[in-house]
């Protein structure tokens, strides 16, 4: 952590001997395991006003007999520490996605998915099935495991469960997060109904522009 903070500190030092030069705020989503997410929570918190946290959000999908259960977190400052948040992640097996303010000139109607990684590669199926245009500007994958539970449907006592937990989690659960832009406004609502409906999580950045980042 002490090199990574020498190293943002040399960056900022050489961008500020640059008088003409601002510092450019960029934003991006990270999801992953609690455990993850806090730790890239408690790197944005003391990030002193460099960085601040959006918002953060707990999931838990219902999948038959099992719930799989992961954060994912939107982060908003500077782009030098914002960079040093992909390496936190690569590092701590999270997704990472960012997203540049150029993206908001260049990309119409931008969104984030996030959503198990066979979920995601699904509905980017049916929206292609559905002659919608769109890209896929960035996707990421978890590397490390999301936590999975049996359900509370499943009536069997705390000790078995725990018993069986480690045989269910070996079932790794991939989580993917993707930054896609629809070429037409008027599709963004068919869009996000797909999403949503196979229960991916949706980002309409549209939302989180018209709040003050500046």
């Amino acid at each position: 952590m002490i090199e990574d903070n020498i190293r943002v500190l040399r960056q900022a030092a050489k961008v500020s001997s640059n008088s003409g030069y601002e510092i450019e705020k960029n934003w991006c989503v990270i999801a992953g395991n609690a455990e993850i997410i806090d730790k890239i929570a408690y790197k944005a918190i003391a990030s002193n006003h460099r960085v601040k946290i959006i918002f953060r959000e707990h999931v838990m999908l219902n999948d038959g007999k099992l719930d799989k259960k992961f954060d994912f977190i939107m982060l908003y400052g500077n782009s030098i520490v914002i960079d040093e948040f992909k390496k936190l992640a690569d590092q701590y097996g999270g997704a990472y996605v960012r997203i540049l303010h150029k993206y908001l000139i260049e990309e119409p109607n931008l969104m984030v998915f996030v959503a198990p990684d066979n979920v995601i590669k699904k509905t980017v199926s049916v929206i292609e099935k559905s002659k919608i245009s769109f890209a896929i500007l960035q996707d990421s994958q978890t590397t490390a495991f999301i936590d999975v539970d049996l359900s509370n449907e499943v009536k069997l006592p705390n000790f078995i469960k725990s018993a069986l937990k480690p045989f269910y989690n070996a079932n790794e659960v991939v989580l993917s997060t993707i930054l896609i832009s629809v070429d037409k406004k008027e599709e963004i609502k068919k869009v996000q109904s797909i999403a949503t409906s196979n229960r991916i999580f949706v980002i309409d950045f549209k939302d989180i522009v018209t709040e003050d980042y500046s």
